[in-house]
């Protein structure tokens, strides 16, 4: 078991409401279990399949270096990016005049 936490944004309710069934909602899109790996590659490919044009993150305890792992899924300014083996996140820039992702 380990702790998992997803993130979603703009995404169908109908997946809002699959990720109800597994994890609890704590916020509007803020999804925390505890759940087995298992578990977790399920709810995955249900966030794969039911995504469409949102966005979403998936984030959860593990034994890596940083004590964590994530995947993404969507469009996004910010991009995951692999540095001497951890994780990172990388910040595209904003087209002129868009402030909406500050």
């Amino acid at each position: 078991m380990s702790f998992l936490v997803v993130t979603t944004e703009n995404v169908p309710p109908r997946l809002r409401g699959r990720m109800a069934i597994w994890l609890l909602e704590v916020r509007a899109g803020v999804y925390i279990g505890d759940v087995s790996r298992r578990t977790r590659e399920m709810i995955w490919e249900q966030l794969v399949q039911g995504c469409e044009q949102g966005h979403v993150v998936l984030a959860w305890a593990s034994h890596h270096e940083s004590g964590y792992e994530f995947l993404t899924i969507g469009p996004s300014r910010r991009l995951p990016v692999e540095f001497d083996g951890l994780m990172l996140v990388s910040f595209q820039p904003t087209p002129l005049g868009d402030r909406s992702d500050f």
